[in-house]
């Protein structure tokens, strides 16, 4: 399997659409259903451009992978990320030092 190779500099927070498509090796028509759904933020750049977070390439991958290995659908995405999300948060703070003990 080939990957595409994106290097972001510190100061490139935002991709534009395009940009965004060919690193996530999504078609932009995806990317604009994934955000009409919420599972991706999609903010209004320099001239009226769409924009997303660099960080959202990682959503993105995720997104892609629930839906390939898994068998899930766009819709049902969201519930499934929320609850990724809230896993990672708690096993976040279950590695945080407890105090008063």
């Amino acid at each position: 399997m080939t990957r595409t190779l994106v290097r972001i500099r510190p100061r490139d927070r935002e991709l534009d659409l395009e940009s965004f498509c060919v690193a996530a090796q999504l078609h932009p028509d995806l990317v604009r259903r994934l955000a009409t759904l919420g599972l991706l933020d999609v903010g209004t750049g320099p001239g009226g451009r769409r924009v997303l977070a660099a960080g959202a390439l990682a959503r993105a991958g995720r997104i892609e992978r629930l839906r390939r290995d898994l068998g899930i659908t766009y819709t049902a995405t969201g519930v499934v990320l929320d609850l990724l999300d809230r896993i990672d948060e708690l096993e976040r703070l279950l590695r945080q030092p407890r105090r008063g003990r």
